[in-house]
């Protein structure tokens, strides 16, 4: 078989949950704070995937206006019963202090395209759960339990209980089946059965660099669970050079051929700080099963080269992608938290018109729209037209982790109503993250007019661009350092920051009245460059 580079799914694809329906391979991931809910990509080699479907995308299913960042929609969970897709999430509403709020829902369809259901509430115990389907009809319940008087950690096991479809909730007994190793932290349970054998594969270790997927295994699914000889099937925090770091939270599928393969997030460090702008990407790993214990081929360290049954193209990875504006918002872009589009933007005559709302990094109502950053080096380009009156009004092009970490080049205006631009930075790793201006003094420009609008990104180094109407890009501000739009700098100690960075376009209004701005089109260029040691 051919072999593929990893990751499957670059640039913010975390926790993945694979399913293989017939001839059809899925995987959901994690979207936290961004809108609409859940990523579900589509392959049929495990080679090649396609953005499908974000199905949590109307306010019945999910709104997120408050939701801190890296709270939302954590892990989603992905299944057929043979009759219609279920999908299992958690809302987080609070993720720092002393406690976590985490309410966990299952929707279903018969489609995977949708559309899908109302959400079912079914408990708020902990996070990251999963729905399993035994061979007797049976739907069970598996679920990390969180316990804050705990301390450090209050990660409790993992609990299982009956889910009856009938009637829509939790029934019987309820039980916690497994206190995970001396690796601690374990989270994102899984269950399978195999030759009499259930399976229940863990997250331990946190999501940082001791992160690793754990299998243990019973004849009972009420356990006790024997850990595998093992103990971590996958994991580099024993191997500190491997290319993938930071592996653990996985999934695995059978192929129709009776192959075994593991999908599992993982990062791809630049710098000397090891950051990973990317976030937690999406890698597979081929599996053996071996006296009824499943290996990684080559394992536990992942490769970063695989065999699977198709060969990539990848033409359209490094293609350059203009995004218009012709009746809906292009499937790469998203946007933050609300389920009311209409307050933040519309489409309209070819055109993106963005309404100002709260400051960039707000938790509530932001019109920002953007999409994923998925190569270490790129461009990118906009067309702004916006007038504004003074210096609580300001539009322009961002390079967006969250409230802790962006880069946003903005036409504003001065207090008298000039027009000007003016870079906006929140930049350091946590805590001492604050607003800056790197530039000594903002440049005027002129009340008329369309702004163009741009960056480049090589490796960690950002430069800003403008230019006025047909005018040639000018360079605007330093060079400033786009490693600090990763995890490691997303506002948390280590395990706290869970999404990546992303390139788009914003408008604040913090006077309150909406004051628009209308972006005529949105580029995002790939750039091979000799920084770029791990791009695919």
């Amino acid at each position: 078989m051919p072999l593929v580079r990893n990751p499957i799914l670059p640039g913010f694809n975390a926790d993945p949950s694979i399913l293989r329906v017939g001839n059809d391979y899925y995987i959901a991931t994690s979207t936290f704070e961004w809108y609409p809910g859940v990523q579900i990509h589509h392959s049929r080699d495990l080679a090649n995937w396609k953005l499908v479907t974000r199905p949590l995308n109307r306010k019945s299913q999910l709104d997120m206006r408050g939701n801190p960042d890296s709270c939302g929609v954590w892990a989603p969970c992905l299944s057929h019963d043979g009759n219609k897709f279920w999908l299992v999430y958690t809302d987080v509403k609070r993720k720092d202090g002393s406690f976590k709020d985490t309410h966990n829902y299952i929707v279903t369809s018969s489609s995977i395209e949708g559309p899908w259901s109302d959400p079912i509430y079914v408990n708020s115990s902990g996070f990251d759960p999963s729905l399993f389907h035994d061979d007797d009809g049976k739907k069970w319940f598996v679920n990390m339990l969180q316990d804050h008087r705990r301390r450090p950690q209050y990660f409790a096991g993992i609990r299982l209980q009956e889910f009856d479809p009938g009637v829509g909730k939790l029934v019987g007994e309820k039980k916690t089946i497994f206190y995970g190793t001396d690796l601690a932290l374990v989270e994102g349970p899984h269950l399978y059965k195999r030759n009499g054998w259930y399976y229940l594969l863990t997250a331990e270790g946190g999501t940082a660099y001791s992160h690793a997927c754990t299998l243990a295994r019973s004849r009972d699914i009420w356990g006790p669970y024997e850990v595998h000889p093992q103990k971590h099937i996958l994991t580099s925090k024993d191997a500190p050079f491997a290319a993938l770091q930071r592996a653990g939270h996985g999934d695995i599928v059978d192929t129709p051929d009776g192959k075994t393969y593991l999908v599992h997030l993982m990062g791809r460090p630049t710098t000397q700080e090891r950051r990973c702008v990317l976030g937690r990407e999406t890698s597979i790993q081929e599996a053996l099963w071996k006296d009824d214990w499943l290996y990684v081929k080559n394992g536990p360290v992942p490769s970063l080269f695989v065999d699977v049954p198709g060969t990539r193209d990848d033409t359209e990875y490094w293609a350059e992608k203009r995004y218009t504006f012709e009746n809906s918002l292009p499937k790469d872009l998203q946007w933050l938290r609300t389920p009311e589009t209409e307050r933040i933007f519309t489409i309209k005559d070819g055109k993106l018109t963005l309404f100002g709302r709260e400051s960039i990094g707000s938790w509530f109502e932001q019109a920002l729209v953007a999409r994923r950053q998925t190569h270490f080096s790129y461009d990118a380009e906009t067309v702004v037209e916006f007038a504004p009156a003074d210096e609580r009004q300001f539009a322009g092009l961002t390079a967006y982790y969250g409230l802790y970490n962006f880069f946003y080049l903005t036409v504003t205006a001065d207090s008298f109503g000039g027009r000007e631009l003016l870079i906006m930075t929140s930049e350091g790793s946590w805590p001492d993250a604050k607003l800056r201006m790197p530039l000594s003094d903002a440049v005027p420009i002129s009340n008329e007019g369309k702004v163009r609008l741009a960056m480049t990104i090589r490796g960690r180094e950002l430069q800003f661009f403008y230019a006025i109407e047909e005018q040639e890009l000018a360079k605007i501000g330093p060079v400033l350092d786009a490693s600090i739009l990763s995890d490691e700098c997303g506002g948390h100690q280590a395990h706290g920051s869970f999404t990546g960075a992303f390139v788009g376009v914003a408008c604040s209004d913090i006077n309150g009245t909406a004051l628009p701005a209308t972006f005529d089109y949105l580029i995002y260029r790939p750039v091979q460059h000799e920084s770029d040691r791990y791009e695919i």
